[in-house]
């Protein structure tokens, strides 16, 4: 009864501790929240990311100071990929998947410089206590997110899929909101001033714009600006130039 407890007080205490640590990080540096979940969602967690938490990040990445963010984590992780902690580049690479179909299009001209790393990723082989292959499905899921890389049918296809599974759940029950929905680059327009929040790519639903004429370019080319100073990500447990790092 002993170590049970212990265990379960030590848990505690490291939720406890995380908890503040993230709560400095907000209120003291310029990280933000979507940041905060990128960086929690792409740790080593036995639990892969969930799908509501990645399509409040998939929704974020239409911000442009949030869109870096991301992006940066993802980069880090997966440029980084050590076999002793191979979750992490695991569960990137669920959070990519999930942004190359849901996210800005943007995404998969981006992630072009990380193709060699994820093919390295393909090679790792583990096979945990209860026989479960997980080197198979980091290679599984390593070879989709390089097939969605090559910006081909598969691409366009799974886009349009998610985009219209979500529309059709916005239209059961659901308010006029900003769509989750990917949006592509031919629908993306600056919205007018009344609606525009700061460095936001997010827009009016597309059903909304395609009504209106006249729409302004195409707001992408914007994202592919970084903005001047922006946190780094910040991974726990690991060095940095302040003390810890990834």
């Amino acid at each position: 009864m002993v170590v049970p407890l212990f265990v379960e007080l030590k848990k505690q205490a490291s939720f406890f501790l995380r908890e503040k640590i993230r709560i400095a990080r907000l209120v003291l540096t310029d990280v933000t929240p979507t940041q905060l979940l990128a960086e929690e969602v792409t740790e080593g967690n036995p639990a892969a990311p969930d799908t509501r938490t990645m399509g409040k990040i998939s929704r974020a990445a239409f911000e442009l100071e949030d869109y870096w963010r991301i992006v940066d984590i993802l980069h880090a992780r997966l440029g980084r990929f050590d076999r002793a902690h191979w979750r992490e580049a695991y569960n990137s690479l669920i959070l990519l998947e999930h942004l190359l179909t849901h996210g800005p299009a943007s995404i998969a001209e981006e992630f072009q410089s990380d193709t060699v790393a994820i093919t390295e990723i393909q090679s790792f082989e583990h096979v945990d206590e209860r026989g479960f292959n997980w080197g198979l499905a980091v290679r599984n899921k390593s070879e989709r997110v390089l097939k969605l890389l090559e910006k081909g049918p598969l691409l366009r296809e799974e886009r349009d899929r998610a985009r219209k599974l979500s529309r059709g759940i916005q239209g059961f029950g659901r308010f006029d909101r900003i769509s989750s929905a990917p949006i592509d680059s031919s629908e993306w327009r600056m919205p007018p001033e009344s609606c525009r929040r700061s460095n936001s790519l997010l827009v009016e639903p597309a059903g909304k714009i395609d009504q209106k004429e006249n729409a302004n370019p195409s707001a992408e080319a914007q994202i592919g600006k970084r903005p001047e100073a922006k946190a780094k990500p910040f991974f726990p447990g690991k060095e940095n130039d302040v003390g810890r790092s990834f």
